[in-house]
């Protein structure tokens, strides 16, 4: 029993390891997002993260899970296994797919078209080659113009002009 014991601690400790060569956590966001594909059930999206390392080693990704909520209700969900090496002190942008129920994109897309302001948050975990599992989170908000639907009317010039 001791053995088993000792042989777990030194997994521990040497899964922490490759963990501590990391100064900093890598930090993801969102660079953009694009519908795909909108079906009655589902939508997928084609989602572009920024990967930053503020580390002197690169950084073996091999895999992420991540889920992105906007003000505070779950959006889209995706997975990924695209291998991408983020330089030392560099960043490096991964594609991936992300899906999204009905339910949860109407929802959205009707506190889009109000306009004002989103917050978003992403979190997930990335997955490094030799080193482990990393959770990461970020959130943001951006300020969106209201899309009201009627036409805009541009600016008439002064009277009297020809």
């Amino acid at each position: 029993m001791k053995r088993f014991l000792i042989v777990l601690c030194l997994v521990a400790l040497g899964g922490c390891a490759g963990l501590g060569s990391l100064a900093r956590k890598p930090e993801v966001s969102i660079a953009g997002l694009s519908l795909v594909q909108a079906r009655l059930f589902e939508q997928r999206f084609a989602l572009r993260l920024r990967i930053s390392n503020p580390n002197d080693v690169d950084l073996p990704v091999n895999g992420l899970s991540f889920e992105v909520e906007i003000n505070g209700q779950p959006f889209i969900t995706g997975l990924s296994d695209k291998p991408v090496t983020v330089p030392r002190f560099g960043e490096a942008i991964l594609e991936v797919m992300a899906t999204s129920t009905a339910g949860s994109a109407l929802k959205q897309l009707r506190e889009l078209q109000k306009g004002g302001r989103i917050d978003y948050r992403i979190s997930g975990r990335l997955q490094l080659s030799g080193i482990g599992a990393l959770p990461f989170e970020r959130r943001g908000d951006l300020q969106l113009p209201a899309t009201d639907g009627a036409p805009r009317k541009s600016p008439q010039s002064g009277a009297g002009s020809v």
